[in-house]
């Protein structure tokens, strides 16, 4: 089974989860893992009846294409202890050279990559490796995989860690063995004869070595294999052993406990030993926050981004909702919120400004006449960004529903690609965790966002005389290279003017 098309933009996915672990029986059509892309959540349904072989484990990153498991079809309790047991002849059997070497080249590993760099070598120059073992990973511009060997036999080294190789390139040759392991008679590169059944909890190849995913997490806290017993197959040191490791206590400590000659008088007082943990920990980045980083940063390098400020008198939208809120409610079943009035005096301004409501591409300016306001939201999993079509055309009661329908598949991470592609405009809302002023950054390929903040009390002077007012400043961040300072800040004038008198809104002047 293959990592399937979820969308035309995502080219790699990431396992959130085994439902079903590897080994264990799986029907046709039974969700047997999540997937995760930096837009939505997927399940995966077994393809097949069978019993399942995990080939990628939670966490791993891997592209559009990629084996994630194996299911064997019609495989019962006696196939898989036959498989995971050797026949009995391997066991005394000695395997040889057959004298064919087979080369290995780089795969093809997406589209649009071209080349390669050989990140670290698993196994060793002229040691015995098996059929679709690992034996070395290789980084590309968008993810790092994992190289099997295609024949069992000697492994010869032609790349070296860090060479740069294009597709095709050739990386390593194995001299096939037939049979197993060979002895020490056939292979001249093996300081001592090779077992080919080690007894259980005998050392192997697999003892003390760790699996790729472990060993980054070993080298990411300054640690060495040898300071780690394996607990997986042999002795393999597994992804779980690698963070639960911890770092030894450093030789300071202690030599301190050993007993001194003579007490030597301290000219200065020891530093004070303040209580508290100073333990940290490393989190990998999941597919949505990688790919929300690198947007943003193409935002901010990419754009003429610009920010204007306004400030709004909530007051008449809060006697408007005290007074009519109950009736609302009860009518259509829906609060009645401050987004749908955002939303309505959002969509009068972009009919009037529509190079607000537009987008570039290439050398051409995309000028939409409809109102796709995408609603910024904050998820467990980072932020998304669900679009209300033709929210020009809704109702208030229409925008309310629809905010809420969602926002709460949001939060429950079920949004598809649908609801969260497209979108002309933005609307988020940093007053909801108390921010008084911030500068947004672009939707791309949106040319503008409108940042919401919370409601202050302060003094404002209204007619010449100082009143206690409920105000919210407002932000509108623009790419000044297809939106003037002009209609910026006129369209953001609009808003201020509409939401200030709502009754406009119901007469559209």
């Amino acid at each position: 089974m293959k990592v399937p098309t979820v969308g035309e933009s995502i080219t790699e996915v990431t396992i959130g989860q085994w439902f079903k672990k590897d080994g264990d029986h799986v029907d046709m059509d039974e969700v047997i893992c999540e997937l995760e892309s930096d837009k939505a959540t997927f399940e995966l349904t077994a393809e097949t009846a069978g019993t399942l072989r995990i080939k990628a484990q939670e966490g791993d990153t891997l592209e559009i294409g990629a084996v994630i498991c194996v299911i064997e079809e019609g495989a019962g309790e006696s196939a898989v202890a036959a498989a995971e047991s050797p026949a009995p002849q391997s066991a005394t059997a000695g395997g040889g050279k057959t004298g064919e070497i087979k080369d290995m080249i780089v795969p093809t590993v997406g589209e649009s990559i071209t080349e390669v760099t050989l990140a670290s070598w698993l196994k060793a120059d002229g040691e015995y490796v098996a059929l679709d073992e690992i034996i070395a990973e290789v980084d590309s511009d968008k993810a790092t995989f994992e190289l099997p060997a295609e024949a069992t036999g000697i492994l010869r080294h032609v790349a070296k860690e860090g060479d740069t190789l294009e597709i095709g390139g050739l990386i390593c040759k194995i001299e096939v063995v037939e049979g197993g392991a060979p002895d020490a008679t056939v292979s001249s590169s093996s300081p001592a004869p090779v077992a080919s059944a080690a007894p259980s909890g005998a050392e192997t190849y697999a003892t003390g070595h760790a699996s790729p995913a472990a060993a980054k997490i070993i080298a990411e806290k300054g640690l060495s294999p040898a300071d780690i017993t394996g607990s997986g197959k042999d002795g393999r040191i597994t992804k779980e052993d690698a963070v639960s490791a911890q770092p030894k206590a450093p030789a300071a400590t202690q030599a301190s406990a050993k007993p001194s000659v003579a007490p030597k008088a301290q000219d200065s007082a020891p530093a004070p030993k303040v209580p508290g943990s100073r333990e940290s920990r490393r989190e990998k980045m999941s597919s949505l926050r990688r790919t929300v980083s690198r947007r943003l940063v193409s935002v901010k390098n990419e754009t003429a981004m610009l920010t204007t400020f306004n400030e709004v008198n909530m007051g008449p939208i809060m006697e408007l909702r005290k007074k009519f809120k109950d009736q609302f409610k009860e009518k259509h079943g829906v609060n009645l919120g401050f987004m749908s009035f955002f939303t309505k005096a959002v969509c009068v301004a972009l009919q009037e400004w529509p190079a607000v409501n537009a987008q570039i591409d290439g050398n051409e300016i995309i000028y939409n006449e409809f109102c796709d306001i995408s609603i910024a939201v904050s998820a467990p999993k980072g932020l998304v960004v669900p679009v209300i079509r033709n929210a020009e055309s809704m109702s208030f009661d229409q925008i309310e529903k629809e905010v809420v329908r969602l926002a709460t598949k949001a939060r429950d991470n079920k949004l598809s690609i649908e609801e969260m592609t497209g979108g002309t405009f933005t609307i988020t809302n940093g007053g909801v965790f108390g921010s008084m002023m911030s500068t947004p950054i672009i939707n791309a390929p949106q040319s503008a966002i409108l940042g919401m903040h919370n409601i202050v009390e302060r003094p404002m002077a209204v007619n010449g005389e100082v009143k206690i007012l409920p105000m919210m400043y407002l932000a509108l961040s623009y790419d000044h290279r297809i939106i003037d300072g002009r209609e910026s800040v006129s369209f953001l004038v609009r808003v201020k003017q509409l939401l200030e008198d709502p009754t406009r809104l119901l007469f559209g002047v």
